[in-house]
């Protein structure tokens, strides 16, 4: 197919009713749209979440639930016809009370995604059924039938070659036909088991089914205007960034921008498809385009903040003039599945980050049996409640003088881990989470707003 647009809604963007119609009018209002990936409802996975972690007291769960079955009924309410949906969201809400009390008594990975897999598979029933009744040929169809994914739940790695061969049997002729609604963040393994892609996933769901259709262009819509020089709630003079290049734009998602997920723009870049970023409550606002080659660029882009920072640094005599510590530090990682994210050492010290990448949310911890086999080979020091701080740009390595201008800014401020030279596109430390956000201030007031 040509001129194929795929557009992801995230969240907030699917939130209620209002939304949801915002989102159609957006559909609309371009005729190659022709595949729409939800998120689910605005609140809906983070009480699933909680749900799957176990809860074990009944009035606390039912409380949950409550309020799930209510998020919904608010938009079903408002419907013109809402019978079919209805009957579909309630059966998907009886299987999350099921799973809820399962998780109560032993919570699993395998039993966290089929439980936080069912928001998406609920709002997109609604979206289906409100573009229907604004006379649009909309079909729901089930992404877990083409989005073939291992079974490494909680962060399920996608298997292309399954994913473009089930596309081009079952999603491209119904596009064809009609403007397909379909889920963001789950799939499936070999054995029809649900999955999830991991918290953020919707972005790269949207883009992995972008590459498979070969769309033409893939739209992100969020609560905000496209890319900002950072997060403006919390630098308000923060400014839109009308065109960045798919490197920054990666180096800004890896860094904890929320706009995009990290992997999001990986199959967009192994397919050239451009990517637009904008506001579904104010699309008259415009957004950022991300594409390959780019007009401008400055030496500094944008500032990111990731929060929920784990550090451990391990220390031994033995790495002095040793060969061989690092290898064997890096094979117990693996071993115990563990992503190092950024690394620093010294003579008898490495400092590394963990990141969170499964849907369980908050801080990364060491597993224990990660740590007794690391306390077999150094001392062991796990810090918590430390922020990310990036500062994005181009040719930063090449140039002289910003990093005493950078550092002199922050001179009030215990910087951690600084990581500095190994890309050209950015300079990263660590802070104090209480002190994360006055950091990002005082840079961005310093660098982007003279």
């Amino acid at each position: 197919m040509g001129s194929f647009n795929v557009a992801k809604f995230g969240g907030t963007s699917v939130a209620n009713f209002e939304a949801m119609s915002r989102c159609a009018a957006i559909i609309e209002s371009n005729p190659n749209t022709k595949l729409v990936v939800s998120s689910a409802c605005s609140g809906v996975t983070n009480l699933l979440v909680e749900l799957a972690n176990g809860v074990q007291d009944q009035t606390h769960r039912s409380e949950i639930l409550t309020k799930l079955a209510e998020i919904h009924n608010a938009v079903l309410d408002q419907l013109e016809d809402s019978t079919q949906a209805a009957a579909e969201v309630y059966t998907i809400l009886d299987t999350v009370t099921s799973l809820a009390e399962a998780a109560s008594i032993q919570a699993s990975r395998k039993l966290t995604d089929h439980l936080v897999a069912c928001g998406e598979l609920m709002s997109t029933h609604l979206l289906t059924q409100l573009m229907r009744e604004r006379g649009i040929a909309a079909t729901r169809f089930d992404i877990r039938d083409v989005l073939r994914t291992d079974s490494n739940f909680g962060k399920a790695e996608p298997e292309l070659d399954s994913i473009r061969q089930l596309a081009e049997e079952k999603l491209i002729p119904l596009c064809q036909e009609s403007v397909v609604i379909t889920q963001g963040f789950i799939g499936s393994d070999a054995e029809g088991n649900t999955t999830t892609l991991g918290r953020g996933g919707s972005d790269y769901s949207a883009a992995l089914i972008a590459e498979a259709v070969e769309a033409s262009g893939l739209e992100i819509w969020t609560d905000v205007p496209g890319i900002y020089t950072t997060d403006p709630r919390i630098a308000p003079k923060a400014s839109p960034i009308p065109e960045i290049s798919f490197s920054e734009a990666s180096e800004m998602a890896n860094f904890g921008a929320k706009i995009l997920h990290p992997s999001t723009l990986v199959p967009a870049l192994r397919h050239d498809i451009p990517v637009f970023v904008g506001s579904s409550k104010e699309p008259e606002k415009g957004g950022t385009w991300i594409r390959h080659q780019v007009e401008s660029s400055p030496l500094f882009r944008a500032l990111a903040l990731r929060c929920n920072q784990t550090m451990v640094t391990l220390r031994s005599a033995k790495m002095f003039h040793a060969y061989g510590f690092l290898a064997r530090v890096f094979e117990i990682l693996a071993k115990h599945k563990i992503s190092v994210d950024l690394i620093t050492t010294s003579e008898i010290s490495v400092s590394l980050t963990l990141d969170q990448t499964d849907t369980s949310g908050g801080a990364p911890q060491l597993p224990e049996a990660a740590r007794i086999e690391l306390e077999e080979l150094c001392s062991v020091d796990v810090e918590h409640n430390l922020c990310l701080v990036a500062l994005i740009g181009n040719n930063m390595s090449e140039s002289k003088g910003y990093a005493k201008q950078v550092f002199g800014t922050l001179e009030d401020f215990n910087l951690r881990m600084i990581c500095y030279g190994a890309s050209p596109h950015n300079l990263c430390f660590l802070v104090h989470e209480s002190v994360s956000k006055q950091a990002i201030q005082k840079l961005h007031t310093e660098l982007f707003e003279g």
